[in-house]
């Protein structure tokens, strides 16, 4: 496809003949066709291109999800543009919004989209989601195979304090068939302001919200003083201290599910909306999302977890660059958007030779498109 779109107004008029008609009757049709022509202009189309950078020295730093992905992008973009240089940082979501609010950096990487309350001490600050992403529960269940069948309320109580064992009653009773030995549960969670937390956190309101609470989610939370708990930093940090920790359970980022399979841990069927339990697998996410006709608001600030559709993995989100529209000098911001335009682009960093390696899923044309009108305010 060519994403160069340049708009185009095209007036078709087809006429059905019966016989002859007379030359009034076609002056007549000209005059409603110019009429009609003249009040329904139709509207230019958005076009997908990568603005010329200039040169320039770039920053990001925020999502440990993203973080992968960045060090894919990073080294092509510059080879493509070799007057811009660009670093990268894994430093948790937290971070990437504070960052980017403070002018510290040019780019915030965030796995969760601003809260009302950071739009509303900086709103200046973009919000332009940039791929799809999704989240895995991982365990560290020596000898177990099977995928376990967990839902938001099983979770909650674990993280709750409240379920303690991996044969639990209420475990057990999601897995008929499956052995789950007795085994002591530690619950992992990160230290640092994270959008996975957002995400799991999120995940547990939505089919919780009696016990965990409705409105309990965010980059951080605090979460209840039990003692079966671990604290880690970044998604490396959960991968690598549930490998250490049999018994552990963990909310990992996928682009580090690949490290966790590695390093022996499972991986759990989710419970969605629709009372199903599944596989985070690239057709389940994708269902998922197709399942988000209307993107409103424009700004990417929705959420899709737990949505109601059929066959859909039920922990999945936009990754977002959070920007400042307010850039220091207009060649920083002339760089900064020909970089997200790029990493947008479904011919560049949205092409599934970046996106495969991390199983992210690129983003719907039309929430491209609304990103693409995003980063255009960058100045």
């Amino acid at each position: 496809m060519n994403w160069n779109i340049r708009t185009s107004v095209r007036l078709a008029s087809t006429l059905a003949l019966a016989g002859s008609i007379s030359m009034a009757g076609l002056s007549s049709a000209a005059s409603a066709s110019t009429k009609h022509k003249a009040t329904h202009k139709a509207k230019p189309a958005v076009t997908l291109s990568v603005e010329k950078p200039a040169p320039a020295n770039l920053s990001e730093t925020g999502s440990t999800l993203l973080y992968p992905l960045w060090n894919l992008w990073t080294p092509d973009y510059q080879a493509a543009y070799p007057k811009v240089t660009i670093s990268t940082a894994g430093t948790g979501s937290g971070t990437g919004i504070a960052d980017a609010a403070s002018g510290t950096v040019n780019i915030g990487s965030s796995d969760a989209y601003l809260s009302p309350s950071t739009v509303a001490a900086t709103p200046s600050l973009l919000n332009i989601p940039l791929a799809i992403s999704y989240q895995v529960i991982m365990y560290n269940i020596p000898g177990l195979t099977a995928h376990l069948k967990l839902n938001g309320t099983v979770l909650a109580q674990i993280y709750l304090g409240k379920i303690t064992n991996w044969n639990d009653p209420a475990i057990t009773a999601l897995n008929p068939g499956v052995t789950i030995p007795s085994l002591p549960i530690v619950a992992l969670h990160r230290s640092d302001g994270s959008g996975d937390t957002f995400l799991f956190s999120q995940y547990l309101a939505r089919q919780d919200a009696k016990d965990w609470g409705a409105t309990n989610y965010g980059t951080t939370v605090t979460w209840p003083a039990i003692k079966n708990s671990l604290a880690e930093v970044g998604n490396g940090g959960m991968v690598s201290g549930c490998n250490a920790t049999p018994g552990c359970v963990a909310y990992v980022g996928v682009s580090f599910l690949t490290q966790g399979l590695g390093d022996g841990l499972g991986y759990a069927q989710v419970k969605n909306g629709m009372g199903q339990y599944e596989m985070p697998t690239a057709k389940a996410v994708a269902l998922e999302a197709a399942g988000y006709t209307k993107i409103t608001p424009a700004n990417g600030t929705i959420s899709m977890i737990n949505g109601r559709v059929k066959g859909g993995y039920p922990i999945i989100n936009y990754e977002y660059a959070i920007v400042n529209a307010h850039q220091s000098s207009t060649s920083t911001a002339q760089s900064v958007r020909s970089l997200l335009e790029w990493a947008i682009n479904p011919k560049f960093g949205n092409s599934g030779q970046y996106l495969s390696q991390v199983r992210f899923q690129a983003l719907p044309m039309k929430v491209a498109l609304q990103s693409y009108k995003q980063i255009k305010k960058i100045k």
